[in-house]
């Protein structure tokens, strides 16, 4: 089914490989008028909006970040939609992965709602299933993991005037052995990281599995444990970390 007028489709364009977009996703890259992807979309997949359905070219404007500095702010993502899809565009927020993991989503969300824009949400592929599924792996085991936790890490200050690093969302007590960790946007501190999470109470010689890149022809994966992500040789960004009991290796 094509775009329709005046609608904003938020949109997961899937891990990278566009042979993982969804047929939603695929079709809406081929019909809107408009798309306002992230950095993390791939060429590939943005390529495919040049479809030969099209009777004009898409208005394509990048709103993601590089390096975490964002080249729009947050409030000017919600501008250009209200904007076009007010204008009596179709509008494809493309979101790397799927839209509600991660992706500022409820922000956008709550913007189309105020302004009475109409929106459809249209899932993809997160990485971390991506990642598991190349590398042949489960998340979850019926020996060894009955939990399966997302989350991502953020730089804080600690009371010495150092810096750090923390998982967002937090959880009280000790972590769970039962469980498989994914964290999105790991940044590149990996011996401090290691040391929360080993300070949570994850066990040094968890397996841990660090992919760059994932599904992309650059993926690369560098397999460990949590006692040696620290030292290990992680690709470039974006990275994806797995921890747990569950993870081949």
């Amino acid at each position: 089914m094509s775009a329709e007028a005046g609608v904003v489709y938020l949109a997961g364009a899937g891990p990278g490989d566009p042979e993982l977009l969804t047929v939603r996703a695929l079709r809406l890259l081929e019909s809107c008028d408009v798309i306002l992807p992230d950095d993390l979309v791939s060429d590939e997949v943005l390529a495919l909006a040049d479809g030969p359905g099209r009777l004009q070219p898409a208005i394509v404007v990048p709103v993601g970040k590089r390096c975490g500095q964002p080249r729009i702010t947050q409030a000017g993502i919600h501008e250009l939609m209200l904007l076009h899809a007010g204008a009596g565009r179709s509008v494809l927020r493309l979101k790397s992965g799927d839209p509600l993991v991660f992706g500022r989503a409820s922000e956008e969300i709550a913007a189309l709602t105020e302004a009475g824009i109409r929106f459809e949400i249209v899932p993809g592929i997160t990485a971390a299933f991506a990642v598991a599924a190349a590398l042949k792996t489960p998340l979850t085991d019926r020996g060894a993991a009955s939990k399966l936790i997302f989350a991502t890490a953020h730089h804080a200050a600690a009371k010495d005037g150092g810096g750090g690093l923390e998982l967002t969302p937090k959880w009280e007590g000790a972590f769970p052995r039962d469980a498989t960790l994914v964290v999105y946007m790991p940044g590149r501190r990996f011996g401090l990281l290691a040391e929360e999470l080993r300070a949570a109470g994850i066990a040094g010689e968890m397996p841990c599995v660090a992919v760059s890149k994932a599904s992309t022809k650059e993926e690369r994966v560098t397999r460990t444990t949590l006692a040696g992500l620290g030292e290990a040789e992680v690709g470039e960004a974006p990275v994806i970390l797995m921890i747990g009991w569950a993870i081949r290796v």
